[in-house]
């Protein structure tokens, strides 16, 4: 029996098929997903968007990053702004990403709720205790809704 891989990198978007070969016609099978390998906000200004994750969030830049956009040395997945994709209208909706939760971890969510509030950044949700350590929601420069949490 014959078995094929082949991997196929478009951007932050990977697939995986596995093919038996047996038969023309035959099935291709999808290989697993281990889980989120990168998330980035497709921003309207990458530099202005970069600033206010690092002076807000005190995010740090990593030190290459691809054409159009900003990578921060986040972890245990790396976080990143970027130019928007063609065809991408960042104002079609209410809110860009709706529908998605982007939720970051840091130090001490109060602190950092108060800090973003002196700085007339929008909460969405007030700070409450969760499973996750106390949580918020602000609404970054480009509309995305982001929660911090304070545990893990």
């Amino acid at each position: 029996m014959n078995t094929s891989m082949s991997t196929e990198k478009m951007g932050t978007e990977s697939a995986t098929t596995e093919s038996t070969g047996a038969e023309a016609g035959a099935t291709q099978q999808v290989g697993s997903v281990s889980g989120p390998d990168f998330i980035a906000l497709q921003v309207r200004d990458v530099e202005a968007a970069a600033q206010f994750y690092e002076s807000q969030l005190g995010l740090t830049r990593a030190p290459a990053a691809p054409p159009g956009a900003v990578v921060f040395t986040t972890s245990p997945i790396p976080f990143a702004v970027r130019e928007p994709l063609p065809g991408v209208d960042l104002d079609s909706g209410d809110r860009p990403g709706n529908g998605v939760a982007l939720w970051l971890r840091c130090d001490d969510a109060q602190a950092l709720h108060n800090s973003l509030a002196e700085a007339g950044v929008e909460i969405l949700r007030a700070p409450a205790p969760s499973p996750f350590g106390l949580t918020f929601a602000f609404a970054d420069p480009d509309g995305y809704a982001v929660t911090l949490h304070d545990a893990g």
